[in-house]
């Protein structure tokens, strides 16, 4: 009788270590269910600049990267050009653009994509790394990309690789101050920094002055010489009219003169790009007699398809001989406000003389540019990045997440997973408020009108959990359009959080058995949030709100509106 009890109870031990498991992996079901499901996401460009203005087969739109793609520096090795932009905060940073021709770009992947590169934590959006410099070495056969990173203990940095279709290095620290560094490569192998500073200490004159300091650069061990360090500019042009942010300094050797190139006037309505000559690297420098260069800030101010703030350049030559600068503009809408950040730009370079002038940099910018000859225009097909109106649709099954989606502090992955079943976001226990990692999965804004619609299949358990779409220009300024629970019911709520501050503009009951679709649509200021229970027919809540909060006019920083797919379990918006 022992023996069969004893069998027993072995059998009830071996079924329940078998159950549990089995219980612990339903358990991991149940729970991953009720995270949100997204599918089916379309975002549609529909600005009027592009409907009046179609491509003739030998043009090509400017800017070349629509939205919040700032502060471009470009480089060039035999016939690949690469080019790279500022991230701040956004996770993985610093996207890198390849082409072949200067019009057709195809995203490689990210410069820092790793923790240990990007520490952005805990930083505010626009924060973290600023005006990225990517240069090639002849001398070593070797890319290197230094920045500034204004998070962690890192601040100026350099990291390079042989092969930037293969990834990037870890950090390399660098040991001086000031922002906007860049690289020069000479061709006797000696190697430079050229960088914006604070002046020396009590020889500040004006808000606003700065210096531009060259140091000799270590190859070997990726340092920069100490002791070597120099002001080759001190405040701009012309000190007398008080210049203010000279800045983003490049080097280039032509002939063999040496040209300092920088931004002058700050990043804003005053905001140039100037040029100096010297015999020497280390200088002196002497300004170009026509600065400056490249500049929007003289003209009328009510133009038509207005380009501004033009400046942030950086100089390659192109596959015709002849020279290009990119830069970063803005595009205000309709009243004067900048929803999609600063973009990037491209020109021709007249450099027939001594001195390097952007084509028609001085007059109102034109929407379409005469492409370079023998290339054809493929932008948006066979892989390489759209421009003008364009329709950029994701239903989240592919392995290998597109790389226009970017987390914020942290890595996407840490908070989704794709399927054949679409896009599962686990929520973070912060809200998009947070100045932390969220659980928000972004795109940028590319166009002044646009429509964004997604499907999610959601049911929350309780009033801390919320999940939708948000437009987000930073943690202090931006919409939340999501579903919740209060009490037994179900609700769909617009909230609105402006200078960190937030109310509910709007909320409704909702069915949650079926998906949800949920939609954004601007036209200019106007931002519309609208939602379908039946896949047809789509319900305004809220009605017409103000893009306002979502500008860089309003909001502040240096970034553009980002559209999110979004979850959280610590929610505050209550219906």
């Amino acid at each position: 009788m022992r023996k069969i009890q004893k069998n027993l109870f072995l059998l009830s031990l071996i079924g329940l270590m078998t159950l549990n498991p089995l219980m612990e992996m339903n358990a991991q079901r149940k729970s991953a269910t009720n995270n949100p499901i997204f599918t089916n996401y379309v975002y549609q460009g529909e600005d009027q600049v592009y409907e009046n203005n179609p491509l003739k087969p030998d043009e090509f739109y400017n800017p070349i990267l629509q939205g919040c793609y700032p502060d471009p520096s470009i480089t060039r090795k035999g016939d690949d050009y690469y080019l790279v932009t500022s991230t701040f905060a956004m996770f993985p940073g610093v996207p890198i653009f390849h082409s072949k021709d200067l019009v057709n770009w195809t995203q490689i992947g990210h410069v820092l994509d790793r923790k240990s590169q990007l520490k952005v934590q805990d930083t505010g959006i626009s924060a973290g790394i600023y005006a990225p410099s990517i240069k090639y070495n002849a001398n070593n056969e070797t890319f290197y990309m230094i920045t500034t990173q204004f998070a962690g203990d890192i601040n100026n940095m350099v990291v390079k690789t042989k092969d930037p279709f293969q990834g990037w290095s870890e950090v390399y620290k660098l040991k001086f101050n000031g922002i906007d560094p860049s690289l020069f490569f000479d061709d006797n192998g000696k190697a430079y920094v050229v960088h914006n500073d604070a002046p020396d200490r009590g020889k500040e004159l004006y808000n606003g002055h700065r210096v531009i300091k060259i140091w000799e650069y270590d190859v070997e061990n990726d340092q920069v010489i100490a002791g070597t360090d120099k002001i080759i500019v001190d405040g701009g042009v012309d000190i007398s009219r008080k210049p203010i942010w000279i800045e983003a300094p490049h080097i280039y050797k032509k002939n063999g003169i040496y040209y300092l190139m920088c931004a002058e006037g700050g990043t804003g309505d005053w905001h140039s790009e100037v040029i100096f000559t010297s015999e020497n690297p280390m200088g002196p420098y002497v300004p170009a007699p026509n600065n400056p260069i490249l500049s929007q800030r003289y003209l009328n101010s009510n133009r038509a398809n207005k380009v501004d703030w033009a400046g942030h350049a950086d100089l390659v030559e192109g596959p015709d001989g002849k020279h290009y600068g990119v830069f970063l503009a803005i595009r205000p809408n309709e009243k004067g406000l900048v929803n999609t950040g600063r973009e990037t730009f491209i020109l021709p370079v007249d450099w027939s003389g001594k001195y390097p002038v952007f084509e028609n940099g001085l007059v109102p910018m034109e929407p379409k540019l005469k492409m370079p000859k023998g290339v054809e225009n493929k932008t948006g097909t066979e892989g390489f990045f759209p421009n003008g109106n364009f329709t950029f649709a994701d239903n989240f099954t592919s392995p290998k997440l597109d790389y226009r989606w970017i987390g914020m502090r942290g890595p996407r992955e840490d908070f989704i997973t794709t399927s054949k079943n679409g896009l599962n976001i686990k929520p973070f226990a912060v809200s998009i408020k947070a100045v932390a990692p969220v659980s928000a999965l972004f795109q940028r804004q590319q166009h002044q009108h646009f429509t964004a619609t997604t499907t999610m299949k959601f049911t929350p358990k309780s009033e801390n959990e919320l999940a939708g779409l948000t437009c987000y220009q930073s943690e202090r300024f931006n919409y939340v359009f999501g579903i919740t629970k209060k009490d037994k019911d179900f609700y769909i709520l617009l909230e609105k959080t402006e200078k960190g501050q937030s109310k509910i503009i709007a909320s409704a009951k909702i069915d949650v058995k079926m998906p949800v679709q949920l939609q954004v649509t601007a036209k200019g200021d106007e931002y519309k949030f609208n939602y379908s229970v039946d896949g047809v027919n789509f319900t305004n809540l809220g009605g017409t709100v103000s893009g306002d909060i979502l500008s860089t006019n309003v909001a502040g920083g240096f970034t553009g509106s980002l559209i999110g797919l979004y979850a959280t379990s610590a929610n505050d918006a209550k219906p």
